[in-house]
């Protein structure tokens, strides 16, 4: 292994972890897959945690970061919604969210900062945390995208028996709809 090859840190809950899906069907595993065409030594660490809030998150990060064996050239950031889900008060989810911002800012990682639109039955619950991810991202010069592409929310066909943490098939809707803009930040 050289240091020249590209690695990425994801690092969030559920929707990192992979939760439900075997290990090759993970986010990172597929992001890690349809990255090798161009970038064959590629490496993507699952730092996934299912349940994980951002106070789970920030805790772990020193931790996290002095276990890798080189500096991730991105870390993509998934997290958030176990917040909404709990009631953590916003304004204490936007200074977690923050302190992670500036944590991987201070190493001199890149972030690409995953957003996920609240569905209907809880949009209202969630309706203090929206916007938190768009607002830190701008202040620190993060990368802002929406985790799911239009048309994987919502549908049966998306998702595991929960009916809520998505299948193999989203994730690769998800990977394929990230796909540029990571190559761009590689």
């Amino acid at each position: 292994m050289t240091t020249d090859e590209p690695l990425i840190l994801a690092i969030g809950d559920s929707l990192i972890a992979g939760y439900g899906l075997p290990t090759a069907d993970s986010f990172p595993a597929q992001l890690q897959a349809s990255l090798q065409g161009r970038f064959p030594d590629v490496r993507v660490v699952n730092a996934g945690v299912s349940g994980d809030t951002t106070a789970d998150l920030l805790r772990r990060l020193p931790r996290q970061l002095s276990a890798l064996d080189q500096r991730p050239a991105l870390a993509i950031v998934q997290v958030g919604p176990n917040d909404v889900l709990r009631q953590i008060p916003a304004a204490r989810t936007r200074a977690q969210l923050e302190q992670i911002l500036l944590s991987l800012s201070s190493c001199g990682i890149p972030v690409l900062l995953t957003t996920v639109d609240p569905p209907a039955f809880i949009r209202d619950r969630a309706a203090a945390y929206l916007g938190i991810h768009a607002v830190l991202a701008g202040e620190h010069g993060a990368t802002i995208w929406p985790f799911f592409p239009p048309g994987v929310l919502g549908h049966a066909d998306m998702v595991l028996m929960d009916r809520v943490h998505p299948n193999a098939k989203a994730i690769a809707a998800v990977v394929a709809a990230m796909l540029s803009t990571v190559e761009k930040m590689l």
